[in-house]
């Protein structure tokens, strides 16, 4: 027996996309990019300048998944680099989980360098090593927008004025979003005018965060001693008095017909509070800033329910969310919902330099802003395909070639096929599979004439699909052209 029969096949790799993870074909990466395209322009045209950083970061730099003996990778995808002489130095690192804590790094590192406030927009994917689940994936887009070094809430009013108008630039209307506007420091001083001690205030945050789902009644029961739930069990209250209870519930049902109402009613909320005081006049402030910008109240809106991660956050946060209705996988009409999300937070770049350094920014959800565009018929249209020059005679290649750059060179998409030419009908199935508009046929009959036949796909397709015989004779979708006239008839059937 050979020693080559006792080696065992390898096995065939799988052909399989990793749990967790997809992949994105033609229309799907042309949309989104387009969709950015437009994002990008808007925060150019606010003075934000572009940033890419590395896709890998040292975990050290991401912070808060510190890798631990037994579980390395939990949160991130890290893996530590071998210690070799003039080479890795053993360091872990890892693929960043979001475009924050590269941007802490990038204000840190070339603090000396870069211009201060710096302004930037990032757009990219970032990486989760978390369990993936329906529309949850391992890997995903983000883009991001700060200003880091500004502790004006000119920065943050700026930020939600910008988001308005990046959403109106991929094509959601006015009265389809909403930008809602809230103050960290207003619900402290809430928590304050409540007198909640600080073992308290987690809970107190938590029972806010389910006013929209329970109503005043509901939160004041869960402030104070309780209440059943729908399924009949006790929920356990955070043990307020009704009288402290009584500024979150003022808080809870401030919002009022306009901004200034609103605020009027804030001003109660948080009593004698300092802090508090000063978060409302912070609201104020970004208001009164948003209507000289021209973004009127329908849309941005000073809006308390507006809870974001509270405990990240320690200003102004801010939502933008859809306002239209689609249909559930269960066909029930609801709220498209939340699409981006920011706030003002501290300590970015404090980490790395041991100095406060105030910054303020917003995260658009990318896969949920594309998916809303489609919901609204903005984005998800067929893809159109490149016009196909086929193949009649291998032998006259350079003047199929020659076709095909003439038309690129007017700004149209155009390939020659590149299959075996021997069967014209795969030509033509290979046209329809690329959703070719317009197929170009040149035989040698043709090319003595100095004539090119320009096939307009999608008229064929309609007329096999709906007109008579005596109409499809009439209106054939074929049309015999001079050569020199090749451009100007795919151009007048693309419209």
């Amino acid at each position: 027996m050979t020693m080559a029969k006792d080696q065992k096949k390898q096995p065939r790799p799988k052909a399989e996309t990793p749990k967790g993870f997809r992949d994105y074909f033609g229309a799907d990466v042309t949309e989104r990019k387009a969709m950015l395209d437009r994002i990008a322009e808007i925060y150019h045209r606010h003075g934000f300048d572009p940033l890419e950083t590395s896709a890998v970061e040292t975990v050290e730099a991401l912070g808060k998944f510190l890798p631990d003996v037994d579980r390395p990778n939990a949160g991130v995808f890290a893996w530590q680099e071998e210690a070799v002489p003039g080479g890795g130095s053993g360091d872990w690192l890892a693929l960043r989980y979001d475009l924050t804590a590269p941007l802490a790094r990038v204000a840190a590192q070339f603090r000396n360098d870069l211009p201060s406030p710096y302004r930037r927009y990032a757009m990219g994917p970032v990486w989760r090593n978390e369990k993936p689940g329906p529309g949850r994936f391992r890997q995903f887009y983000q883009c991001d927008a700060d200003t880091v070094g500004s502790a004006s809430v000119a920065a943050d009013a700026e930020i939600c004025g910008m988001l308005a108008d990046a959403l109106e630039a991929v094509g959601i209307a006015r009265g389809d979003y909403i930008v809602r506007i809230n103050n960290r420091k207003v619900l402290n001083g809430v928590l304050e005018a409540a007198e909640v001690r600080e073992d308290q205030a987690e809970d107190v945050l938590r029972q806010i965060d389910k006013f929209d789902k329970v109503g005043r009644e509901g939160v004041l029961a869960l402030l104070t001693e309780g209440r059943k739930d729908d399924s009949g069990a006790f929920i356990d209250g955070v043990g307020l008095s009704e009288a402290q209870a009584a500024p979150v519930l003022a808080f809870l049902t401030s919002k009022g017909d306009s901004n200034s109402e609103t605020l009027d009613n804030l001003r109660a909320a948080v009593g004698g509070s300092g802090i508090g005081a000063e978060g409302v006049e912070e609201l104020a402030q970004i208001a009164g800033m948003l209507a000289a910008m021209g973004v009127g109240e329908d849309r941005a809106v000073i809006d308390p329910s507006i809870v974001r991660g509270l405990g990240y956050y320690t200003g102004p946060v801010f939502e933008a969310e859809l306002t239209f209705e689609i249909l559930d996988e269960k066909g029930r009409k609801r709220q498209f919902g939340s699409v981006a999300g920011g706030g003002r937070y501290d300590g970015l770049v404090e980490r790395f330099t041991g100095q406060k350094v105030p910054a303020t920014g917003v995260s658009i959800g990318v896969d949920r802003l594309l998916a809303a565009l489609r919901a609204k018929g903005l984005a998800g249209a067929e893809d159109r395909g490149p016009v196909v020059v086929t193949v009649m005679d291998r032998d006259r290649m350079a003047d199929y070639q020659a076709m095909a750059a003439d038309l690129r060179a007017a700004g149209i998409r155009a390939e020659v096929y590149l299959g075996n030419p021997k069967n014209f009908g795969n030509q033509l199935k290979y046209a329809d599979k690329r959703s070719a508009p317009v197929a170009i046929i040149q035989g040698g009959d043709e090319a003595a004439r100095g004539v090119v036949q320009v096939k307009d796909l999608v008229l064929g397709a309609r007329i096999a699909r709906d007109a008579s015989h005596e109409e499809w004779k009439s209106q054939p979708a074929q049309t015999e052209v001079a050569r020199a006239d090749l451009v100007a008839e795919v151009r007048r059937i693309l419209g």
